[in-house]
């Protein structure tokens, strides 16, 4: 599934690139200051909070396992992962509503801060929040996390996405020209495609049909009074 999370990351980077295109820009250096690695460790620095993201989510994943609903939440994520991946665009709002208004303008507020001190400290910060602002796109990829049922695995898969999305935004911020708008459209349409494949694999792989890698066997072990399914790898 790791595959899923650069090509993800990658068609994603078209369309997250409207919002994140401009700060991308805004991220240079002082005179004297390696123009490159600025930008390197500012996408490092998004990647790493993807990362911090799937290991949350992982967790939570990996809790609801241990509670015997492995194959239930992998069929279930599987299906949000389908249903958003029609609708991508429209989570871009989930965090615009005024219940979040706040964290969203807290968010740029340290964004502009970091960005006017230069230093390289300041750029690797500016990746990690900017690695919070919201985007379907990332909705998408932690749902996937959450149904991979496992921190290691979740923070794995969300740092695979955030390196999926380097290629296209560390072109822009050297060339300094963004993708014109009907050249990204052409790249957006395969999301939708690549999404509800994805999704269908999480349904695939939660039937448990026992076919090793893609429907592995769920085997209920019993630790007492207590039964954790787990997945079996042949």
């Amino acid at each position: 599934m790791l595959w899923t999370a650069l090509v993800l990351g990658f068609l994603g980077s078209f369309h997250c690139i409207g919002m994140c295109g401009p700060i991308a820009l805004a991220v240079g250096g002082k005179s004297g200051q390696p123009f490159l690695w600025n930008k390197i460790i500012y996408n490092l620095g998004r990647s790493l909070t993807y990362s911090l993201l799937g290991l949350v989510i992982g967790s939570i994943g990996f809790s609801l396992s241990l509670a015997g609903v492995q194959q239930g939440v992998s069929i279930a994520m599987g299906l949000m992962v389908v249903l958003l991946s029609v609708s991508y665009k429209k989570a871009d709002k989930f965090l615009t509503i005024p219940a979040f208004s706040g964290i969203v303008v807290w968010i740029k507020s340290r964004l502009t801060k970091y960005l006017r001190n230069g230093s390289k400290l300041a750029f690797f910060s500016t990746g990690l929040v900017n690695g919070l602002l919201p985007c379907g796109m990332v909705y998408m990829a932690l749902i996937v996390a959450l149904g991979m049922q496992s921190p290691i695995l979740g923070a794995t898969y969300m740092f695979f996405f955030g390196l999926g999305t380097i290629p296209m935004l560390l072109g822009l911020m050297i060339s300094g020209n963004l993708l014109p708008a009907i050249r990204r459209q052409q790249f957006q349409k395969a999301i939708p495609y690549l999404g509800i494949l994805i999704g269908l694999l999480m349904v695939f792989r939660g039937l448990g049909l026992g076919i090793p890698g893609l429907s592995p066997e769920l085997a209920v072990f019993d630790y007492g009074t207590q039964q954790v399914e787990i997945t079996l790898c042949h």
